[in-house]
């Protein structure tokens, strides 16, 4: 019986694994990368994760890419003169020990020119190529849903 409950955790493992949507690059972790279902004709989309930095030094996210999309910026929300304002930043510091949040109304990632529209509805997923200073290159999937995590509702930039 003990043979046969060893064999069975052993074919269910990888399966447990294939539903995480964690990915790992050097020190980093990056958890849950999503994207917002939206309407067909949307021009443009955005991605959110959250990276976490177990490392002993600070690390940079340089830049994205995805077959989806001709452009790939990174962007935050800030605020001036009493209003929100979005607005493309060069690179992103991942402070050492700390974790940077990418979430609505925060650090995201915009995706420009979309060319492949066919992943962006609920239950698809696409690739997202994010390149570090330090960590090198990690592409994770990132998920298509109706709506954000609730957990991921209304970030601020670091935790």
């Amino acid at each position: 019986m003990l043979n046969k409950l060893i064999v069975l955790a052993a074919l269910l493992l990888p399966a447990c694994f294939a539903n995480a949507h964690e990915y790992k690059a050097g020190e980093l972790e990056i958890a849950h990368p999503w994207s917002q279902e939206l309407p067909p004709n949307a021009p443009t989309v955005a991605a959110y994760f959250v990276i976490q930095n177990n490392g002993k030094t600070a690390d940079r996210l340089l830049s994205v890419d995805s077959p989806i999309s001709e452009i790939a910026q990174l962007h935050e929300h800030v605020m001036q003169n009493d209003l929100m304002k979005m607005q493309q930043v060069p690179s992103v510091e991942i402070p050492a020990g700390g974790n940077v949040t990418f979430a609505p109304m925060a650090y995201h990632v915009m995706l420009l020119n979309l060319k492949d529209r066919s992943l962006l509805r609920d239950g698809k997923r696409f690739p997202l190529t994010m390149h570090f200073e330090k960590s090198g290159d990690v592409t994770v999937e990132v998920s298509v849903q109706k709506k954000p995590p609730e957990d991921m509702q209304m970030h601020a930039h670091a935790q």
